[in-house]
């Protein structure tokens, strides 16, 4: 069945292409896809944002009280992708999103911290690297969290250069990780700077945008921001606008929303000004929904929080960490003036499609052997062709998801065999109120079946290394 939907959908984006019709030919393609055909188009700059625990009710456009005019703007004159999923913690997410495939496939079921010393596998081909394979120059500036240390860092998994910090969360001031750990570096080697990471980080992109980067080539240009994750911590400017928001924590969750805002402002800015802006992808995304609250044990020696309230994912249902929609359906945008349309797009879409997508965008054909979860979505998203239902899997350390269609399986455990399910129809309930197992004995069977599948495919992948 997932044969005949992907031949299907690839027909009828050749047709709309008029490759079959007759109409355009392989010329024709290449002016629709860059990269492709002959006589192809210069490649696109893909400049990918991301978030780090912004929930879905965070941003304005989704009606948040906190203001983000800029993230609105691509929202409004892009994509909204209304049904995106990513895991519900960061490294899972950005293993991900780098490499096309479900983290699990990798072990990845959590985030990688001092005890775990996981890694992406060393032979995985990334998106980095894949396309710098292809001609590009890439680089990162912020955070990166599949691997803690300068030789598990970004410079061995395909960035040309790399800025910002190893660990999964820093105090935004000194750099350091929660238990003093030094994080920031350049290109691998740790350095000292005074400033607020966001402003840091941007400042960086920007400067590889006008400078760092080779002219002569198109960018990949990859910014994971620090916030809003905690610890917060912001300037007065930035907290002045939010004081009719009583509660202090959530403030500051505001604050930093804004900030990172900014920068997301000053980023596409520099684009217009470098003449980029018309050529160049822009996809903003949050790795997980959001985090309610946080108390600290023995983080940043008690210098912060505790926080009573965060992020906010209404209407969905619960928060960063869990499977249910709040933890793992999150705002996101793809934005290209002239190439995407502005719209809604309602079908449901996975961070694993990035990869796969942008690698159908600069003509990299699939090898023989090589692997991947998601799917390229470019027909959706440039013609509104549908791929029909698709399966969506997702596993954490306690729970696992099937959702295929509009029926979504939660299963409670780590193993099929033992534990609790609970299933969902999402079309008719999206907040997930009403448990159907009881009701649909029948459709938890089949979709366990599925469940049962996959978990069977990461088991194999792992035992063989996990590579591509």
């Amino acid at each position: 069945m997932e044969k005949s939907i992907r031949d299907i959908s690839r027909r009828r984006f050749l047709e709309k292409a008029g490759v079959l019709a007759g109409g355009l030919g392989l010329a024709g393609l290449s002016m629709l896809v860059p990269g492709c055909g002959p006589g192809r188009e210069k490649p696109p700059n893909i400049l990918l944002l991301v978030a780090d625990d912004a929930g879905w009710h965070d941003v304005g456009y989704h009606g948040s009280e906190i203001k983000t005019p800029h993230i609105d703007a691509l929202a409004k004159t892009g994509l909204e992708l209304d049904q995106f999923y990513v895991y519900p913690t960061c490294s899972p997410s950005r293993a991900s999103l780098l490499t096309g495939r479900y983290a699990s496939r990798f072990g990845i079921a959590g985030p990688i911290d001092m005890r775990s010393r996981q890694t992406l596998p060393k032979d995985v081909i990334t998106l980095p690297e894949m396309l710098r394979r292809r001609g590009y120059n890439t680089a990162i500036t912020g955070k990166w969290h599949l691997g803690l240390r300068p030789e598990s860092g970004p410079r061995q998994f395909g960035f040309d250069y790399s800025y910002g910090f190893l660990h999964g969360q820093i105090d935004q001031y000194t750099h350091k990780y929660k238990n003093g750990d030094l994080s920031w570096h350049r290109n691998g080697a740790f350095i000292e700077e005074e400033g607020h990471a966001t402003d840091l980080i941007t400042r960086e992109a920007v400067a590889f945008i006008k400078e760092k980067r080779d002219k002569s080539r198109p960018f990949f240009l990859y910014v994971p921001f620090s916030v809003p994750h905690y610890p917060l911590q912001e300037e007065e400017k930035w907290l002045k606008p939010y004081t009719h928001i009583k509660n202090k924590s959530r403030r500051l969750f505001a604050a930093s929303m804004s900030h990172m805002d900014d920068s997301v402002g000053r980023l596409i800015r520099t684009l217009e000004e470098e003449k980029l802006r018309e050529n160049t992808l822009v996809i903003f995304l949050s790795d997980n929904g959001a985090q309610e609250k946080w108390a600290a044990t023995f983080e940043y020696e008690g210098r912060h929080g505790p926080y009573d309230r965060l992020g906010d994912n209404r209407p969905l249902r619960d928060w960063k960490k869990s499977l249910y929609e709040g933890g793992i359906r999150v705002p996101a945008v793809m934005n290209w003036p002239g190439r995407l349309k502005p719209g809604k797009i309602e079908d449901m879409l996975s961070v694993t499609d990035i990869m796969p997508t942008v690698a159908a965008l600069v003509g990299k054909k699939k090898r023989q052997g090589q692997t991947a979860d998601g799917v390229n979505v470019w027909p959706l998203l440039a013609f509104g062709e549908r791929p029909g239902d698709r399966e969506l899997y997702l596993r954490t350390a306690s729970q696992m998801m099937l959702r295929r269609g509009d029926w979504k399986l939660i299963y409670n455990g780590n193993a099929p065999e033992e534990g609790s399910d609970e299933l969902y129809n999402l079309r008719q309930d999206p907040t997930e109120k009403e448990n159907l197992a009881g009701k649909y004995p029948e459709r938890v069977r089949e979709l366990k079946k599925a469940l049962q599948r996959e978990l069977a495919r990461d088991r194999a992948s792992v035992s063989g290394g996990g590579g591509q």
